[in-house]
């Protein structure tokens, strides 16, 4: 699976990964994308830059769907860098982060030929 990274004269910036969305045979075409960006390297555009590279690598390795499991409703950056996928759903108080329940919200967007043909 694609893990990618954003370095600056060694310094890792940032980095985006790609991982199977659940180990059962059915969901092999689904992957989830997970991208975090150092705070002091926040707003340069890295996250989008990162998560475009993996979804091509998904896309190139025949996967279909591509999940974005937010672990906080609030984490505005993250739902910024995901806004071209569609919101399918919210889980209330799943999480607790930071001395609080936390929302998580899930999002999807299709890879390639996505459901219109069949698998491989």
């Amino acid at each position: 699976m694609p893990w990618l990274a954003a370095r600056q004269d060694g310094e890792l910036l940032g980095y985006c990964y790609l991982s199977p969305y659940r180990p059962r045979y059915a969901y092999r075409f689904t992957v989830e994308d997970s991208v975090y960006i150092h705070p002091a390297k926040s707003g340069r555009r890295l996250g989008s830059l990162l998560l475009r590279e993996a979804i091509i690598r998904a896309e190139q390795g025949g996967w279909r769907q591509m999940l974005a499991i937010i672990g906080n409703a609030e984490n505005h950056a993250s739902l910024r860098l995901h806004q071209k996928l569609q919101l399918i759903g919210q889980l209330t108080a799943v999480g607790f982060k930071h001395g609080r329940w936390v929302d998580t919200l899930l999002m999807q967007s299709s890879l390639g030929e996505g459901q219109q043909t069949t698998a491989p």
